[in-house]
């Protein structure tokens, strides 16, 4: 039995033995049956939430999802974040023919069949996001979002040599690693945060044998904080919103309504004109979004219509409504759910799915509205000045 990638620590009467894996390696997958069945452990941990298992366990979720729920509810672009994540795993483990986070399902499936308790040792991914999130300025997210949505566009190939040294990153890390680099911040809440979750889920499962399959980038910090005691609280505790952007979000309208309304009162003809501007401007930019993603022409409209009003209400946003009008234009249908997690893998599946069209329609859409209310407020005040 190879001990290559095996961490083995001894506490009192307990053993714990640390699989370090790639996420999409075939050689990880074997050796987790292989350790699995040769060490017949009490337990079996495996670096996965509740929801990333739920993924695995149910492969119709696609098919139960509730496009026009995930738009109402705000969360078209958490599920497009997902999918492009989704995206990149897939190209990766295409390649090599496996499914990624393979090893882990034979983790589960091998805890399954020796009867060890199946332990979820990861914290939950929205609430790293969210930590992680937290942490970056405006300018930090715009480029976390580039960096993310480039990694579709890459046709880059990787050699089976260079995929053993992923083991060294977990699938996460492995894309934001350069980002990590320019922005230190985000190593506490991606990498140290979680190497102290797992340690302590690892630490408290039942048993005298336990093993654990884990990204092989978190063997090293979790040895480390092995023999801490964590305060799981603390590290899930989602950080307080910020009242900036809500203060933002309603300055912005309110200042604009006011000059409008001010310049008409001083010359109706300017005023006029800043209300033309900002219709255009917003209007524009945001069909232009709808357009990009290939929206329905109604949908399309919706979005010229509605950005000029939506953007001077924060709790509104143009991409709600032409996501909406697409779903009822363009109804995904059963087999665009069952071919959605196929379709992720290239730029054209994206667009080509209703689904995730729709999605993008709703992203782009607020993009679209967002670059028309700073080009729109800004010339509102430019003509307002004009006319002082």
């Amino acid at each position: 039995m190879s001990e290559e990638n095996i961490t083995r620590i001894h506490t009192d009467d307990k053993e714990y033995i640390l699989i370090g894996t790639a996420h999409v390696s075939k050689k990880s997958a074997e050796q987790v049956k292989e350790i699995i069945e040769a060490e017949n452990p009490d337990s079996v941990c495996v670096e996965l939430d509740e929801q990333r298992y739920q993924s695995i366990k149910d492969g119709n979720k696609w098919r139960n999802m509730d496009i026009f729920k995930v738009i109402k509810e705000k969360k078209a672009t958490l599920l497009l974040m997902n999918l492009f994540i989704s995206s990149f795993q897939k190209r990766m483990a295409k390649q090599f023919g496996i499914k990624p986070g393979q090893e882990m399902i034979q983790g589960i499936e091998s805890a399954n069949e020796i009867g060890a308790d199946l332990i979820l040792a990861d914290r939950n991914i929205q609430i790293t996001f969210a930590r992680i999130w937290h942490g970056l300025g405006v300018m930090g997210k715009a480029k976390l979002l580039t960096a993310i949505i480039a990694s579709i566009f890459s046709n880059e190939k990787i050699s089976e040599e260079e995929l053993e040294k992923l083991k060294e990153q977990d699938m996460l890390n492995s894309m934001l690693d350069e980002f990590t680099q320019s922005f230190p911040q985000l190593k506490v809440p991606l990498i140290d945060e979680r190497d102290q979750y797992l340690a302590q889920k690892i630490k408290d499962a039942p048993g005298k044998k336990i093993v654990a399959v884990l990204g092989a980038a978190h063997v090293p910090g979790i040895q480390k904080e092995f023999h801490k005691q964590h305060d799981l609280k603390a590290i899930t505790k989602r950080p307080p919103k910020s009242k900036v952007p809500k203060i933002i979000g309603w300055s912005i309208p309110l200042i604009i309504i006011s000059i409008i309304a001010y310049t008409f009162y001083m010359n109706p003809s300017a005023g006029f004109q800043q209300t033309l501007s900002w219709v255009l401007w917003n209007g524009s930019f945001s069909a232009i979004g709808a357009s990009i993603a290939f929206g329905h022409p109604f949908a399309v409209v919706t979005a010229f219509l509605v950005a000029p009003l939506s953007s001077l209400n924060p709790l509104m946003a143009a991409g709600w409504f032409a996501g909406i009008v697409q779903a009822y234009m363009r109804k995904p249908n059963v087999s665009d759910f069952e071919s959605l997690s196929d379709d992720v893998y290239t730029v054209k599946g994206f667009w080509n799915n209703k689904v995730t069209r729709i999605l993008l329609i709703v992203v782009l859409t607020n993009i679209g509205s967002t670059l028309g209310t700073i080009i729109g407020g800004a010339d509102v005040v430019r003509l307002f000045i004009e006319n002082l």
